[in-house]
């Protein structure tokens, strides 16, 4: 089937640009704000437009999503509704509303719920700021489906889990087998919906992102052979 050009200028500039990253910048490619301006002089809102195909299905990636991409790349990984067909411009039911969006956030306190930063904290050792944006997560419940919830995550940690599926009947079984003190403390930490790290805890975490050969150092320092 041939597709209709994308530098034809009676099509509106969102069907243009579907078309433009299927004839230009193709399936894997990747691209910049730049190319957009360059490939639509004049159009003020065609990045805008490029961002709206994901309302269509359409998968473009920043470096959010994946981190090899640079901070001004963004990377065309999949096509979604063929919006330049009549009829076609429907938005994907799957999409994220701005009122989700903004419940999601306020209900997870505007932290990321998989490491606790919040938006412009700089990650430990880096000068890189968190961005929080709206992610999904499998839940497995007792009933043995696993419904996708909405869930507010950084943008590094969105890389790294996007497969994860969390288990509600394996903590809910784990809850069960505290008591005393211990229950007593995730009482305390799930009513504060925060947990403070002792100062030994925050080391070690700090420990385990050391490379090998920096971590033998430190194990030198206690007086412990290298691993």
């Amino acid at each position: 089937m041939t597709l209709p050009s994308w530098e034809n200028e009676k099509l509106g500039t969102m069907k243009r640009a579907a078309l433009w990253l299927v004839e230009v910048v193709q399936e894997g490619g990747t691209f910049t704000k730049e190319d957009v301006k360059d490939a639509f002089p004049g159009i003020s809102q065609a990045d805008r437009r490029v961002r709206d195909l994901r309302d269509y299905g359409w998968k473009i990636d920043t470096h959010r999503e994946d981190a090899s991409l640079g901070q001004h790349e963004q990377r065309f990984v999949a096509a979604g509704q063929p919006v330049w067909e009549p009829g076609k411009a429907t938005k994907s039911s799957s999409s994220i509303t701005d009122t989700q969006r903004r419940t999601t956030l306020t209900r997870d306190g505007n932290r990321c719920r998989s490491c606790g930063i919040t938006p412009g904290q700089t990650y430990p050792g880096t000068f890189e700021t968190a961005q929080i944006d709206i992610a999904r997560r499998k839940v497995k419940l007792p009933n043995g489906t696993s419904p996708v919830q909405l869930i507010a995550e950084c943008n590094r940690c969105r890389v790294g889990g996007r497969a994860l599926e969390a288990d509600l009947t394996d903590v809910l079984e784990r809850v069960q087998k505290l008591g005393g003190l211990q229950l007593q403390t995730l009482k305390d930490w799930v009513s504060a919906d925060e947990r403070e790290f002792s100062v030994v805890e925050r080391v070690w975490a700090d420990f385990r992102t050391l490379p090998a050969d920096a971590r033998d150092k430190v194990r030198e320092s206690l007086g412990l052979p290298p691993a």
